[in-house]
């Protein structure tokens, strides 16, 4: 199987420089960076007396709590479809 072309791109979050490699487009990489760093800052304001190791962790909790919402969201639409269907 050939492996797939690799984009790379330079984006910042949070004030800081990354390089970032991977098979999505660089638009779609620069917009993950771009929320990363949106919801970085809406947890700084927040919370200003975080050190960027805690605030790194925080968002990341976040976003996987996100990602667990939509997906269960996702799991009662499909549920709903079968039943529709059968």
């Amino acid at each position: 199987m050939a492996e797939q072309e690799k984009n790379r791109i330079s984006v910042e979050i949070y004030g800081h420089t990354y390089k970032i490699v991977g098979t999505e487009s660089t638009g779609h990489m620069r917009l993950v960076a771009s929320m990363v760093d949106d919801k970085m800052r809406e947890i700084s304001m927040n919370n200003p007396s975080l050190d960027s190791a805690k605030l790194a962790v925080l968002t990341a909790v976040n976003s996987v709590h996100d990602l667990l919402k939509l997906k269960e969201q996702v799991e009662a639409l499909e549920e709903q479809v079968k039943k529709l269907k059968g």
